[in-house]
């Protein structure tokens, strides 16, 4: 049982490489025999020892007793990788305790959404993948990056995967999900004051987890482009906006084409409007941003 431990003594439990070692054959192991996920196979004793090299049996027992609990699942018919154990090993080997491998600057399409320039670069800086606008030195958009990810990609494929990461990241944090640790997200609109941000949305979602702490912040535009409606709204016109990163959503801010305000204040309201062309999509939405209502608009008046 693991209650009463605290994660100091989870941890120390990795302390011995042996330990590790087991923990990586068990994931290679159920890897070779194809029945990965949640019907993975239980690995009996002997197969377990047959994959590790340790001094004997007695040593084997002693280490799976230890990990059996936190790391380890147990059953009649053999060893398994527990969630915590599913989450370590990958981490062990996808060699993400590495740093990044070095990447840009390199030229990304997308307009500024402080000058209105096209002139922006994408790099890495720590762990962290950040495009900067070089006309006016500003930081347009960053999120973090995994040494996997860099590693097994080119330039481009990579931009590309910070792209797929970006939207999926964005729906879950739009339902109230963490994308870091799968818990409830609580969200609220707030105004950032003398916001370096065009007028046409001066609003800012702020979800917070407080599971893991993490803090995630867009303009309120931004919190609903991954809406079903508006990517069907897109989609409709031959945009589709799940393939774009979100600096490349600057040029409808800064054009003035997504705007936000403020509807009602008892409870507050806000309106969200993505126009294309001459049509557009309303996004009606309540006090933690959740979209209670749509609508689209054709030109300047008349439903559809």
């Amino acid at each position: 049982m693991t209650e009463n431990r605290s994660a100091t003594d989870i941890f120390r439990l990795l302390a011995d490489g042996t330990r590790v070692d087991i923990l990586r054959a068990v994931a290679v192991a159920q890897y070779e025999l194809e029945q990965v996920g949640s019907g993975a196979a239980e690995l009996a004793f002997s197969e377990i020892y047959d994959h590790v090299d340790v001094e004997n049996t007695s040593k084997l027992s002693y280490h799976l007793g230890e990990l059996t609990g936190t790391y380890l699942r147990k059953s009649d018919d053999g060893y398994s990788l527990s969630h915590a154990g599913e989450r370590i090993v990958r981490f062990i080997l996808s060699e993400n305790y590495e740093q990044p491998q070095p990447f840009g600057p390199e030229p990304v399409d997308g307009v500024c959404v402080f000058c209105g320039e096209e002139t922006m670069e994408a790099k890495l800086s720590h762990q962290f993948f950040r495009i900067d606008c070089t006309t006016c030195e500003q930081q347009v958009t960053g999120q973090p990056i995994t040494p996997a990810q860099v590693r097994t990609r080119d330039g481009e494929s990579l931009v590309q995967s910070v792209k797929l990461r970006n939207s999926e990241d964005a729906r879950q944090i739009r339902r109230g999900m963490c994308p870091e640790c799968g818990a409830h997200l609580s969200a609220d609109v707030v105004v950032v004051p003398d916001s370096p941000l065009p007028d046409a949305d001066s609003y800012v979602v702020t979800s917070t987890c407080e599971a893991c702490l993490r803090e995630y912040n867009s303009p309120l535009t931004y919190s609903v482009v991954y809406h079903p409606a508006s990517i069907a709204f897109y989609w409709d016109r031959g945009v589709d906006v799940t393939a774009r990163g979100i600096w490349e959503f600057h040029e409808y801010v800064y054009e003035g084409r997504w705007t936000s305000e403020q509807t009602a204040s008892d409870p507050e309201e806000y309106e969200v409007e993505l126009r294309h062309e001459d049509d557009a999509v309303r996004l009606y939405l309540d006090s933690t941003a959740t979209v209670v209502e749509t609508e689209r608009v054709r030109g300047a008046s008349g439903e559809f």
